[in-house]
C-alpha cells in the first residue's frame, strides 16, 4: 500500500513535473508567439503622390494587439542618398487608421530620383524597410505642368529628358519678371527658379528645349489672394441693405482667379463690381454685416457694424417742377417714391446752373420733415436756369442722396440794370459812352437809350435825346466854363433802367498837371497800382485807349478798398502804345490822379524806319531825320545810334539817349565816301536800320558850288523876268512910256543967264508932235537950295502915270510953286495933278518969275508979265491972293495923276490959240 502510495506519489510527481514542463513550454511558446506578432506589425498599402510628395499608408492587422502605440521611421533618399529622416508617432487610438507624411522639397520630385523607406518600431525592435520609388520618365517633361502661384513667392520648375538627349536651354515666356535662375542638376535634369514679383497678365510659359530641337513646357499664373477692403453698408428704401467695398488691385483678374463673394452667408451676384444688395428687415439694432471673398489663393473676410436707420442714402426726388416763377425768384416742388421718407427730418440742396453754359451759379439748402418744396431767390430776370434737387437726413446725416433730373426754368423779364457810363473831354467836345448791357443785365431786348444833360445850376432846364440801341456813345458840345450833369438810361419792354449820372467838370482835364509815367505790360495785360486818394469816395476809374489813331476808349471801375488792378482787353494789340488814366470817383466830377503810357507787348520794328537827310559843315556831317510817327513805333525807342564807315571799312558811331532827337553829327571826317546808318535802340535791340552814302567835298569845291548855285539862281530869275517882260511888252510900254505931246517953241523962251531977261514962249499947236529941249535955268551967283519947310516937302510932277521926265538939270533947282487960280482946262492939254493946267502967261500977267540969289532977288521986266508965269521961291513971298499953292498932301490925293512936279525938271506949256 505504501509503495502504491509511493508509486502514486512518484507518478504524480512525474505527472506534475510533466505538466510543469508543459506549462513552461506553453508559456514560452506564448511569449515567443507575442514577440513574433509584434515584429510582423508594419505598414501596408503604401502610396506616394509625385506632385505633392505625399506618402500615405495603413497599419498591418497584426498591429491591433499593441496597446502602447508604435512609431514609424521614414527616410527620404535623392539619387539613392539619404537627404531627410523623419518619424510619425501613432497612438493606440490611431492604430488601424490611415497615416500620412508630406515633405516639401526645394526641387520638384521629378528633378531627381526620389525614394522613401518606411518601417515600424516597437520596444527597440523594427520591422523591415518598405521602400517606395518615383518612377523615371521616358520622355521630355517640364514639371509642375500647371500651377496658380502667389505673387511674392518663389517657384521652381524642372525639365527632365530621357537617355540619349541633353538640355539645350530653359527659359520663361510671356512673363516680365527678371529674377530668373537656371541650374544644371545633371545631363538629363535642369531646374529654373523664378521670383514672382508681379502679376501675370495671362498664363505664362516655362519652355525647355533639347539639343535635338525637341520642346516641352509648363504653364503658370501669378496672382493675388483677395485684397478687398473698406466695406460699408447702408439702406436706401429702409427695406434692403446695400453694401459697397473696394475690390482692390485684382479687380480685372484672370478667369482662373475669379472670386466668390457672400454677404451674410448668401451669394452675391456680380460681386466683382464691389456692390451687393439683399432684402433684410431694417430696424434700429446695430449689428455686424460680413462679406467673404474667396479665390484659389486664399479667403478674405470683411465686417461692418452699423445701424441702418442711421445710414439712409436717399433716392432722387421725382417730378421736380416750378410752381411759381417771378423775375428774381422761383418756387420749386417735388415728390418722393419712398413713403417712409416723410417721417424723417430732411435737408435738401438745390443746385442752380446757367442754362447755356451749365456753369454752377449757386446752391441753397432747405430743412423740414418730409421736405417737398423750396424757394430760390436772387435770380436774374429773363434768364434760363437748370435746376436739380437732392436730399439727405438731417438728424443722422449719412451722405447726400442722388440728384434729380435737371429742370429748365426761365424767369420773367424786368427793367434793365443801371448802365456803366464814362466820359472823355476833348476841348469843347465831350464824348459820353456806356458799356453795352450784357444779356444778364438787359433783362430783355433793349429798345433805345435816353441821354439827358443840363447845367448843374439849371437842372430843371435839361436837354435830352434818344440814341438807337446800335450806338453806345454820344458826342455833346458843351460850354467849357460850365459844369454839366449827364444822365443815361436804357429802355426795354418792361420799362427804363435806373439813371446813371456823371458830372462833367467846368474846365477840361488839364494834362499838364499830371505827369505821364511809363508802364510795361506783361502776359497781354497791364498791372496798375496807385496810392490811396482821400477824394475817392466811390472808388476809382481806370480808362485806356491807343495813343494814336481813333481813340475808342475803354474803362473799368475799381472799388474804394482797392488800389491795384490788372487790365485785360480783347482789343489790346501787340506793338501798339496805350495811354492809361486813373481817376478818383467823387460825389462830383472825377479827379485825374495818374497817367501811364506803354505797350502791352512790344514788337520788333521791321524795315527801314528813317527818312534821312545830310548836311556837310566843314569836316562834319549832320544826318537828320523826321520825327518817328507813333504808329511806326511798335517798340519803345530809348535812343539812336549813328554808325559811319569809310572805304577802309573802319566803323565809328555816335549815339544819343534822347528818344526825341532828330539828328546826329559825325565830326572830324576825312574827304572820302562814307556810309551812314541810323538805327533805333529798343528793348529788342537795334531796329529800323536805314543807310545813306555821302561823299564829302573839299571846302573850295563847296565855295565854287555855292557860287555856281547863286549864279544859276540869278540867271534863272533874269530869264524868267525877260520872258515875262517880252510876253507883256506892249502893256509895259503903255504903262511906262505912254505917247506924250511934243511942245513946239515959236520964239526964244529964255535968254542967256547973263542978261537976266526973259522972252515970251510961243507954242504952235500945229507942231504938237515935236518936242523942244528946255534950256537950263542957272543962278548967276549960286544954285538955289531946295526949300523944304515944315509944312511942305519936295515933290515932283509927272506928265505920265509912272513918271516921264525931260533931260535933268545939271544942278539941283528949287521946286516950283505954281498958281492955278482962274485957269481952265484947255482941249488937248494934259490934266494937272491938282485939277489945273499950266497957266498961259498971256492970261494972267499978274504972275512974275522970282529968282533968289545969295543976297538979293532978281525980277524980270514987265514983258514977262505978258507971257511967262513967275517962278517964286518958297522962302520968299507966299501968295495971299486966292492963288493956290501945291503941297505934297494935295498931290497925294490923286497918285494916278499924269503929271507931277520935280525940282530938277521943268515942263513946257502948250501954245494957246490966240
Amino acid at each position: 500500500m505504501k509503495f502504491f502510495f509511493l508509486q502514486r506519489n512518484k507518478h504524480g510527481r512525474i505527472i506534475m513535473i510533466t505538466w510543469l514542463l508543459l506549462l513552461s513550454l506553453s508559456t514560452t511558446s506564448t511569449q515567443d508567439g507575442q514577440e513574433n506578432s509584434v515584429l510582423r506589425c508594419g505598414p501596408q498599402n503604401v502610396t506616394l503622390d509625385y506632385d505633392s510628395f505625399l506618402l500615405k499608408w495603413e497599419d498591418d492587422p497584426s498591429c491591433s494587439v499593441i496597446r502602447d502605440g508604435l512609431v514609424y521611421e521614414l527616410q527620404l533618399l535623392t539619387a539613392d542618398k539619404p537627404v531627410h529622416n523623419g518619424e510619425v508617432v501613432v497612438t493606440p487610438a490611431q492604430i488601424g487608421s490611415t497615416h500620412s507624411w508630406k515633405w516639401t522639397s526645394h526641387l520638384p520630385s521629378q528633378c531627381a530620383r526620389h525614394s522613401v523607406r518606411l518601417r515600424s518600431q516597437y520596444n527597440n525592435q523594427s520591422s523591415p524597410w518598405m521602400q517606395k520609388m518615383l518612377p523615371d520618365q521616358g520622355k521630355i517633361l517640364v514639371l509642375p505642368r500647371k500651377q496658380i502661384l502667389k505673387v511674392g513667392s518663389t517657384a521652381t520648375f524642372c525639365c527632365t529628358v530621357p537617355d540619349g538627349e541633353s538640355i539645350k536651354t530653359m527659359f520663361l515666356h510671356d512673363y516680365k519678371g527678371t529674377n530668373v535662375t537656371t541650374t544644371k542638376i545633371s545631363e538629363h535634369v535642369h531646374s529654373l527658379t523664378v521670383h514672382l514679383d508681379q502679376e501675370s497678365e495671362n498664363w505664362s510659359d516655362v519652355i525647355c528645349e533639347t539639343t535635338k530641337g525637341n520642346i516641352s513646357g509648363a504653364i503658370f499664373h501669378a496672382s493675388y489672394p483677395p485684397d478687398d477692403s473698406d466695406l460699408q453698408c447702408e439702406t436706401r428704401d429702409l427695406e434692403s441693405i446695400d453694401c459697397f467695398w473696394n475690390v482692390g488691385r485684382a479687380a480685372n483678374e484672370h478667369p482662373a482667379m475669379e472670386r466668390i463673394y457672400q454677404l451674410q452667408g448668401s451669394p452675391c451676384i456680380n460681386g466683382h463690381s464691389g456692390k451687393c444688395s439683399q432684402k433684410v428687415e431694417v430696424d434700429t439694432v446695430e449689428r455686424n454685416w460680413t462679406l467673404t471673398a474667396t479665390n484659389r489663393l486664399g479667403k478674405l473676410e470683411l465686417c461692418d457694424r452699423a445701424n441702418l436707420t442711421k445710414r439712409v442714402h436717399m433716392v432722387a426726388p421725382e417730378k421736380v417742377a416750378a410752381s411759381t416763377v417771378n423775375p428774381r425768384n422761383i418756387s420749386l416742388k417735388w415728390s418722393w417714391t419712398v413713403q417712409k421718407y416723410s417721417n424723417f427730418n430732411l435737408t435738401c440742396q438745390v443746385d442752380v446752373s446757367d442754362g447755356d453754359s451749365n456753369t454752377k451759379v449757386f446752391q441753397t439748402e432747405n430743412f423740414g420733415v418730409g421736405l417737398t418744396a423750396a424757394v430760390i431767390k436772387d435770380l436774374i430776370p429773363h434768364w434760363d436756369y437748370d435746376v436739380r434737387v437732392r436730399c439727405g437726413t438731417a438728424q443722422h446725416f449719412w451722405k447726400w442722396g442722388d440728384w434729380s433730373k435737371s429742370v429748365k426754368i426761365r424767369t420773367k423779364g424786368d427793367v434793365p440794370d443801371a448802365l456803366d457810363v464814362w466820359m472823355k473831354v476833348k476841348e469843347d467836345q465831350t464824348v459820353i459812352s456806356w458799356k453795352v448791357p450784357l444779356a444778364n443785365q438787359s433783362h430783355g431786348e433793349i429798345f433805345d437809350y435816353k441821354v439827358s444833360w443840363a447845367k448843374t445850376k439849371e437842372k430843371n432846364q435839361s436837354n435830352q435825346t434818344n440814341v438807337s440801341r446800335s450806338n453806345h456813345s454820344l458826342t455833346l458840345t458843351l460850354d467849357p466854363s460850365e459844369e454839366y450833369m449827364v444822365t443815361v438810361t436804357a429802355r426795354n419792354i418792361n420799362g427804363s433802367s435806373s439813371p446813371s449820372t456823371i458830372i462833367i467838370p467846368r474846365l477840361n482835364l488839364d494834362k499838364s498837371e499830371v505827369k505821364t509815367s511809363w508802364i510795361s505790360g506783361s502776359n497781354g495785360s497791364f498791372f496798375l497800382s496807385w496810392p490811396v486818394s482821400p477824394n475817392a469816395s466811390c472808388g476809382y476809374i481806370v480808362d485806356w485807349c491807343p495813343v494814336f489813331g481813333n481813340c475808342i476808349f475803354e474803362w473799368m471801375k475799381v472799388p474804394p478798398n482797392r488800389t491795384l488792378t490788372t487790365i485785360f482787353s480783347k482789343n489790346f494789340e501787340d506793338g501798339r502804345r496805350y495811354l492809361l488814366s486813373i481817376y478818383a470817383c467823387t460825389e462830383s466830377a472825377p479827379v485825374l490822379l495818374q497817367r501811364r503810357e506803354g505797350y502791352v507787348r512790344e514788337t520788333k520794328i521791321e524795315g527801314e524806319l528813317f527818312k534821312l537827310k545830310n548836311k556837310q559843315e566843314d569836316s562834319a556831317v549832320e544826318v537828320s531825320w523826321e520825327p518817328i510817327p507813333l504808329e511806326k513805333q511798335t517798340a519803345s525807342i530809348h535812343g539812336y545810334i549813328l554808325y559811319y564807315q569809310d572805304k577802309s571799312g573802319d566803323v565809328f558811331n555816335v549815339s544819343t539817349d534822347d528818344p526825341e532827337a532828330t539828328s546826329l553829327t559825325a565830326k572830324n571826317l576825312n574827304i572820302s565816301t562814307y556810309t551812314f546808318t541810323v538805327t533805333a535802340s529798343t528793348a529788342f535791340g537795334l531796329c529800323g536800320n536805314t543807310s545813306i552814302n555821302v561823299t564829302l567835298n573839299p571846302l573850295a569845291d563847296q565855295l565854287i558850288m555855292l557860287t555856281l548855285i547863286s549864279l544859276g539862281a540869278v540867271f534863272l530869275i533874269l530869264s524868267v523876268s525877260i520872258i515875262i517882260c517880252y510876253r507883256h511888252w506892249a502893256c509895259i510900254k503903255h504903262k511906262v512910256y505912254p505917247p506924250i505931246p511934243k511942245p513946239v517953241l515959236t520964239d526964244q523962251w529964255l535968254t542967256s543967264p547973263d542978261e537976266h531977261t526973259s522972252h515970251r514962249l510961243h507954242f504952235d499947236q500945229s507942231h504938237y508932235s515935236e518936242v523942244l529941249d528946255v534950256p537950263k535955268l542957272y543962278d548967276k551967283f549960286r544954285p538955289p537950295q531946295p526949300v523944304v519947310s515944315q509944312d511942305y516937302k519936295t515933290f515932283t510932277f509927272s506928265q505920265t502915270r509912272k513918271g516921264y521926265y525931260n533931260k535933268p538939270l545939271k544942278k539941283l533947282q528949287p521946286c516950283l510953286t505954281l498958281p492955278t487960280t482962274g485957269l481952265t482946262s484947255q482941249p488937248g492939254l494934259p490934266t494937272s495933278p491938282i485939277n489945273g493946267v499950266f497957266p498961259n502967261p498971256s492970261y494972267n500977267p499978274s504972275y512974275s518969275l522970282v529968282m533968289h540969289g545969295e543976297d538979293r532977288e532978281f525980277k524980270s521986266g514987265p514983258e514977262v508979265h505978258e507971257r511967262i508965269p513967275f517962278i517964286r521961291s518958297f522962302s520968299g513971298y507966299q501968295p495971299q491972293s486966292p492963288d493956290k499953292t501945291f503941297t505934297t498932301a494935295e498931290l497925294e490925293e490923286n497918285p494916278e495923276s499924269p503929271i507931277s512936279c520935280v525940282s530938277t525938271y521943268i515942263l513946257l506949256p502948250q501954245k494957246t490959240s490966240n
